[in-house]
């Protein structure tokens, strides 16, 4: 039979998200460079490491936005090259930029997605509804999106990611920007998507307090490679008995933390923040 007409075969990985060797070039420039990775089903995954250290790059491979240049990757089971379509269908994906449009109100916006997402006609209003209550935002249903708060609009990017159900939802820096009581609405949501639906979670940070309070394990790249993996306080005894995640992070990406990015980053995350606050 041919390989590819039987996704299933494919299916039997024990990892939620697996990647062996995954390479990915743009000319002579290697963005992420032979990763090896395993993240189990049911934690919240950290991605660490500086701004150019390939965190975007990695993801946008294991979404299938971006095919890979060597190696391979399989998120919920599936190769994401061979089977992009069943990858597609098992995951959310909350990105850095804007994803919810502010001319159009919350139900207006979560009805949009689930169409997108396939999801039958008579089963969107329930969907709707119960992402809008779920995110805290039923009472600004009816309300236009750029009226919105910064941590209101990213509770609804989240909904939006999460009305078809995923078994896995990525996001790529998904406080920055916000105000600290915001952050940490923002964080008992994610929390609560984890133990309640078993959503395993994968995201890009770079504030260390979310690490400490979100994640289980944590990956830190540094110019493409993986510089480590382990759970926080792992990470924390390999570098010294009273070490911060920002000691560990500083010292797996070699001090670069107070030098990280250049114009077009900080460009970048201002206006992430500007929108969002």
């Amino acid at each position: 039979m041919d390989e590819l007409s039987n996704p299933v075969i494919d299916d039997a990985r024990g990892y939620a998200i697996e990647a062996i060797k995954l390479t990915r070039r743009f000319n002579t420039f290697t963005a992420v460079d032979q990763i090896d990775l395993a993240v189990a089903y049911g934690g919240i995954f950290g991605l660490l490491g500086p701004n150019g250290a390939g965190k975007s790059t990695l993801i946008k491979m294991l979404t299938t936005l971006l095919k890979p240049s060597d190696g391979r990757a399989w998120v919920a089971g599936f190769d994401v090259v061979k089977f992009p379509q069943e990858v597609r269908k098992r995951i959310g994906y909350v990105p850095q930029l804007l994803s919810a449009d502010g001319a159009l109100n919350g139900v207006e916006n979560l009805t949009l997605s689930a169409r997108l997402y396939g999801i039958p006609r008579r089963e969107i209003p329930h969907r709707v509804d119960e992402a809008l209550h779920y995110m805290g935002l039923a009472e600004h249903a009816g309300q236009l999106v750029k009226k919105y708060s910064g941590g209101m609009i990213r509770r609804l990017e989240i909904a939006q990611a999460m009305l078809h159900r995923p078994e896995i939802l990525f996001l790529d820096e998904p406080t920055i920007g916000l105000d600290p009581m915001a952050c940490i609405n923002v964080w008992e949501r994610l929390q609560a998507l984890n133990k309640e639906y078993g959503m395993t979670i994968l995201m890009t940070t770079h504030f260390m307090d979310e690490v400490d309070e979100l994640c289980d394990r944590v990956a830190i790249l540094h110019q493409g490679r993986l510089a480590a993996c382990d759970s926080p306080q792992g990470l924390k005894g390999l570098v010294s008995e009273n070490a911060t995640m920002t000691d560990v992070f500083a010292h797996f990406s070699e001090g670069s933390i107070e030098e990280e990015g250049g114009y077009r980053n900080a460009k970048q995350t201002r206006i992430t923040a500007k929108r969002l606050g």
